[in-house]
């Protein structure tokens, strides 16, 4: 049976996906922050199918910990539900993504008009110069900024190597970091065709402050705290 709504589900999506980008793609015209709105429908379509169809659900705590202006979110990383429902949970999100995303046919044209910040990973030092001038930019034009810090998706009860440079963007823009923990591996598992029913649990943490600390700080606070989360998660 889970099989066959995972089956159902992935038709739905394609077939939603397709016009639906076609349309958006005639939307280029349109101010980042109105377009985002507007492309932030799909995110809404497939996680009613998700809920509709696969039974997976979300509940989120810690929303009063949001702070008014634009920051960095530095959220665990287990598969690909938290880059979707991030869409309907958080004001309007630029995500930290590599560039050769965007030449996927269809998935990679309508990324590319979500404004996010395409980078080159390859690039050393370089890629994170990308994400201090390209972050800055859309935290002034009123983004929010997300950045899994672990760099790809682990699987529930797993932890990789945290890198600096969400929390080296916060430091520098002067912004607090918002830190995220969630569980929406165990129904969404990592690369996995077959999605499970449950209830998905995200927690967002209180801002870490960046004024006149290290980025090395930052980050160190904001791993202790996901971890710790996660730990009772």
């Amino acid at each position: 049976m889970p099989f066959l709504r995972s089956l159902l589900f992935f038709v739905l999506k394609v077939a939603f996906t397709v016009p639906f980008v076609t349309f958006i793609l005639f939307l280029f015209f349109l101010p980042p922050l109105p377009r985002y709105r507007v492309i932030t429908l799909w995110g809404r379509m497939v996680i009613w199918l998700a809920r509709v169809i696969l039974g997976i659900r979300f509940r989120v705590e810690g929303l009063e910990n949001l702070p008014r202006e634009p920051s960095v979110v530095l959220s665990k990383h287990q598969s690909a539900w938290e880059t979707i429902a991030f869409q309907q949970i958080f004001p309007p999100l630029s995500f930290v993504l590599k560039k050769n995303l965007l030449h996927i046919p269809f998935f990679g044209w309508g990324l590319a008009l979500f404004s996010p910040i395409a980078i080159d990973r390859a690039a050393g030092r370089e890629a994170m110069k990308q994400v201090e001038a390209q972050g800055k930019a859309r935290l002034q034009a009123g983004f929010w900024v997300l950045v899994f810090p672990e760099g790809t998706r682990v699987a529930p009860g797993e932890k990789g190597n945290y890198q600096v440079g969400g929390a080296w963007l916060a430091a520098k823009a002067g912004v607090p970091v918002v830190p995220v923990a969630h569980n929406a591996g165990i129904c969404w598992p990592k690369n996995a065709f077959v999605k499970r029913p449950g209830l998905i649990t995200v927690v967002i943490g209180p801002p870490i402050p960046t004024a006149g600390r290290k980025a090395t700080q930052v980050l160190a606070d904001t791993e202790a705290w996901i971890e710790n989360t996660m730990a009772r998660l």
